[in-house]
């Protein structure tokens, strides 16, 4: 199933809500997303998301027919990390296994390598995460390795896996 990327929108709030009130998906991402996860939040989310420096973040609704069923998103480092960026994503759960990450990750990869100078996009999906890996892995990620004990979610040490692509 083929997707599109697109700039965030008001009226994507309640998809956006919809998504993330699943402890499945939660409990993949990065702390500090309320649960549960309201439509009052999502509006926060995209007018920050909206408001960011164009520079340094690049944020996308992943959408199919239009309607907002996942996100993506890029974020620069600093330093002499400047031309490194770090990607995040996630799908609703009723369109998992349908190739709509993958074809996300290969969309935001080709914008971000066709319209800035960033050179190097990672993503660390946590060890356990197969789904999340083998998406990375067939949008042309390489695995680097196993940063070992390197988060605590939910209460658990977890080991996360280095991916990267190069441009």
């Amino acid at each position: 199933m083929k997707c599109k990327l697109r700039k965030w929108k008001m009226e994507d709030a309640p998809s956006l809500a919809e998504a993330l009130n699943n402890k499945k998906i939660l409990d993949n991402l990065r702390d500090g997303l309320p649960f549960p996860y309201t439509q009052e939040d999502a509006r926060a989310f995209i007018e920050i998301m909206l408001e960011a420096d164009g520079h340094t973040t690049y944020a996308f609704a992943i959408t199919i027919n239009d309607k907002a069923v996942g996100s993506i998103g890029v974020f620069r480092k600093d330093n002499i990390h400047s031309q490194t960026a770090e990607m995040g994503y996630y799908i609703s759960e009723e369109y998992w296994g349908k190739g709509i990450g993958t074809d996300a990750v290969k969309q935001m990869c080709e914008y971000i390598f066709n319209n800035t100078d960033i050179i190097r996009i990672f993503a660390e999906p946590f060890a356990y995460n197969e789904a999340s890996c083998r998406i990375l892995e067939k949008a042309g990620f390489k695995y680097e390795g196993t940063l070992r004990k390197n988060a605590v979610k939910n209460g658990r040490i977890l080991d996360m896996k280095m991916y990267s692509i190069i441009n």
